[in-house]
């Protein structure tokens, strides 16, 4: 082992093991009672000092930025009382800078008598939190944790390798950061192109796959310290509505659930999963009242619990969504989630509100103080088992020895090079051929507010062809300049068109604007054979079927671009295979899954 490589496992080391030496480590270790004891004489010892309150509390989880907040801040404030005076037992963590979401984590820590359980949407690794963000007005890259590719791009190498070095890579770099729980991966098939909210997320519309590959990514992080969860059970793939804007129905058949739907679920059951998370859908054949899984007995109780042997923590979607709150309200949807099964529930609108609703559930009769202890029981057997009953600090001298670490970043870059995949050739114009002076035009497609959109392509590209252009649409402003980019196109050699639009938790699709679709068969109708490149929505070729190539990089992060850049310029090979199929032409046409177009590597 070298030099680098010992630094680097004697500070994961000292993170994890040390954390009690770190600076104010001693106080926010001796706040936590009976840490010599075993788990169940450890778990016994905080019941009995948990008042009726204190335990609905630990069930409650509200979500906190991972950003500065001086002492005497509003923000501060709240969280000191939410920890403080309503005890509550975690937080889910929203986006922040390495540093900060670290530091800000053990501070909260410090506040709690309890270890704090923190969890976290990690479904591309640490750094779908914590990935630092951009300073403004430059758009300078603040630099954090690794991003990975999604979901579907490690479908799209059908590698289980790699799914567990993700998982591995991204429990080290969370732990490091604070976080216990990692709310992935999605396990939902993605069966249905029309989806806005799943899509790349998924591994694809193979629930075998979905399945191999979940189960891999899960033993990457439970076997380095992070609890996984599944989600979203029983599975949120075919659904043409996104929930956090009103209520899906999954309306297919209990056969085809079984055979389907269910099959990466129950994969992950038998792998050992810590956590599942649920589903704000109707599924008649599960629950034939119209209730959503979050509040439905059958689909918690029934069918998670008692059917397929679940013995873990069930974490509710975000209790903010639409889909249970528009017919149910914030407080009845409480009461009803608690009922059917739930232990943990997230992203509350109001957190004393949603307390308040798990003990009147109690008083009102709808379930008992014992229900609650069976919760909190799961809860405070997790917070043992990851080692909270001992220390609940982290090292932040010995973080950035893990946190983006050049073998992470490596791995990253790999897994987004062996993803890449080329749907569409017909001209045989990949990898571009010319010289280094051949005119390049890029257009790139996206939201206002992706900086990073297009920066790292262009970048590719330009270690090839010099005098590259790039140019920027906001997906968004139906006044964007298509005209100019076809004059400009005129003028080019090669022109690539770069979607980075697709799914968004407030979208209610995944296209890119009809604009996009008709700037590139003007295109095509002048002859300039453009090349579009996916960087959002894999499924965006059913909008541009007369496109003569089509590349799919499936994330717009760094890692993807650089790696689709690399590949149109011939510095790699291609070898991706769709793990979904491209329904074309109203379903007259489709492109099958595997479909994938081989490109050799460079000599």
């Amino acid at each position: 082992m070298n030099d680098i490589a010992n630094r680097r496992l004697l500070a994961f080391g000292a993170i994890i093991a040390s954390a009690a030496c770190a600076p104010g480590a001693t106080s926010g270790r001796s706040s936590i009672p009976g840490q010599r004891l075993g788990e169940s004489r450890w778990v016994d010892s905080v019941m009995s000092t948990l008042t009726l309150r204190d335990k609905a509390a630990q069930m409650v989880w509200p979500t906190v930025l991972g950003d500065y907040a001086s002492g005497d801040s509003p923000q501060w404030r709240k969280l000191n009382d939410q920890i403080g005076r309503e005890k509550v037992g975690g937080y889910t963590i929203s986006v922040g800078s390495p540093t900060e979401l670290a530091a800000k984590l053990n501070a909260m820590q410090r506040i709690s008598a309890i270890p704090l359980l923190f969890g976290a949407d990690l479904e591309a690794g640490a750094g779908y939190r914590a990935r630092g963000g951009y300073f403004i007005p430059n758009a300078i890259d603040l630099g954090g944790a690794v991003v990975f590719p999604p979901e579907m791009a490690i479908g799209a190498t059908g590698d289980t390798s790699l799914a567990y070095e993700q998982g591995r890579l991204t429990a080290l770099e969370g732990r490091a950061l604070g976080i216990h729980i990692a709310y992935a991966p999605v396990l939902d098939v993605n069966n249905n192109a029309a989806n806005p909210v799943i899509n790349t997320r998924s591994y694809g519309e193979d629930p075998r796959l979905a399945a191999r590959l979940g189960v891999a990514f899960i033993r990457g992080l439970q076997e380095h310290g992070m609890m996984a969860t599944g989600k979203h059970f029983p599975g949120h793939g075919d659904t043409e509505t996104n929930s956090h804007l009103s209520l899906p129905v999954v309306g297919v058949s209990r056969s085809r659930l079984d055979s389907v739907e269910l099959v990466p679920f129950r994969a992950a059951i038998a792998g050992g999963v810590g956590a599942m998370m649920t589903f704000h859908g109707v599924m008649p054949a599960l629950d034939s009242s119209g209730v959503p899984g979050t509040l439905s007995g059958n689909v918690l109780t029934g069918l998670l619990r008692n059917d397929l042997g679940f013995k873990g923590i069930i974490i509710s979607d975000a209790m903010d969504m639409r889909a249970v709150l528009d017919q149910y309200g914030a407080v009845e949807a409480v009461k009803r989630s608690v009922a059917a099964g739930v232990d943990i529930l997230i992203q509350p609108l109001d957190v004393t509100e949603t307390i308040d609703a798990v003990l009147a559930g109690v008083r009102e009769g709808r379930y008992t103080e014992a229900r609650l202890d069976v919760s909190v029981r799961r809860i405070l057997k997790a917070k043992h088992d990851l080692g909270l009953h001992q220390r609940k600090l982290v090292n932040l001298d010995s973080l950035r020895f893990v946190v983006g670490d050049s073998a992470n970043l490596a791995a990253s870059r790999m897994i987004a090079e062996k993803s890449i995949t080329l749907v569409k050739d017909s001209l045989r114009q990949v990898p571009l051929a010319g010289a280094a002076t051949s005119r390049v035009l890029s257009v790139t497609v996206g939201r206002r507010s992706d900086l990073a959109a297009g920066v790292a392509f262009n970048a590719a590209l330009r270690e090839v062809f010099r005098t590259t252009r790039a140019e920027f649409l906001a997906a968004e402003d139906p006044s964007a300049d298509y005209a100019r980019m076809e004059r400009l196109a005129d003028s080019a050699d090669v022109v690539i068109v770069s979607s980075y639009v697709g799914h968004n938790w407030e979208a209610v699709s995944a296209s890119a604007p009809r604009s996009f679709a008709d700037f590139v068969q003007r295109l095509v109708a002048r002859g300039k054979r453009p090349i579009v490149v996916a960087f959002g929505n894999p499924y965006l070729l059913q909008q541009v079927p007369f496109v003569p190539a089509y590349l799919v990089a499936w994330g717009g992060f760094p890692a993807s671009q650089t790696a689709a850049g690399r590949a149109l310029a011939g510095k790699l090979a291609i070898a991706g295979k769709l793990p979904i199929s491209i329904p074309l032409t109203g379903g007259v046409r489709t492109v099958s899954r595997g479909t994938g177009i081989e490109r050799a590597a460079p000599r």
